[in-house]
């Protein structure tokens, strides 16, 4: 996985989630509509923020299902953020050595990988609940199928993926991707 990704990544993204004209929309992520899956993104990226600068975790004042994020200026919020999760891991440096997701010690680059993760999968999430399409390299899809078969048992058992879907063989690298994070990739929001 290369830091090299993560722009173009990052650029479809944010081109999905800056588009989505209802916040009520349900997703395919299991348990949020638009509004909850931001709200997610939102408050979750500090934390990846601060793991990719080898910070301490921001204090935050509530849980992520008690936080509030999806405000008028949430556009502006999440392209911040993205920019900043883009210069943090957009260095092969950053997915070297050892970091803390909060009090868990790992790897540097499954952190990176993480965050490629959130823009493919949930980019994706959020496309298929606006009914628009997305674009992903193949090589980031590849990546993040990589990943989601690396951690997948151990994303199963937190939560955090469902079961893998099976996709077909011909199936692309965002299909194969989506499949082993949970995600059925011929399945409507």
């Amino acid at each position: 996985m290369t830091a090299e990704l993560l722009r173009p990544a990052a650029a479809e993204f944010l081109r999905i989630a800056c588009a989505v004209p209802d916040l009520t929309a349900p997703t395919p992520c299991a348990g949020y509509d638009v509004r909850g899956l931001l709200n997610h993104l939102l408050y979750w990226g500090p934390w990846l923020i601060a793991a990719g600068r080898r910070e301490d975790p921001p204090a935050m004042g509530s849980a992520e299902a008690e936080a509030a994020l999806v405000t008028d200026g949430w556009r502006a919020d999440l392209e911040k953020q993205t920019e900043t999760l883009v210069e943090v891991f957009g260095t092969p440096a950053a997915w070297t050595g050892t970091t803390a997701l909060g009090s868990a010690p790992m790897p540097s680059a499954v952190v990176g990988a993480m965050v490629l993760g959130e823009f493919v999968l949930h980019g994706w999430d959020l496309a298929r609940a606006s009914g628009q399409e997305c674009a992903y390299a193949p090589e980031a899809a590849t990546a993040v199928y990589e990943s989601a078969v690396a951690m997948g048992d151990q994303a199963r058992s937190m939560g955090v993926y469902g079961p893998a879907v099976a996709v077909a063989a011909d199936a692309s690298p965002l299909e194969r991707a989506l499949g082993a994070a949970g995600r059925d990739p011929g399945r409507p929001a």
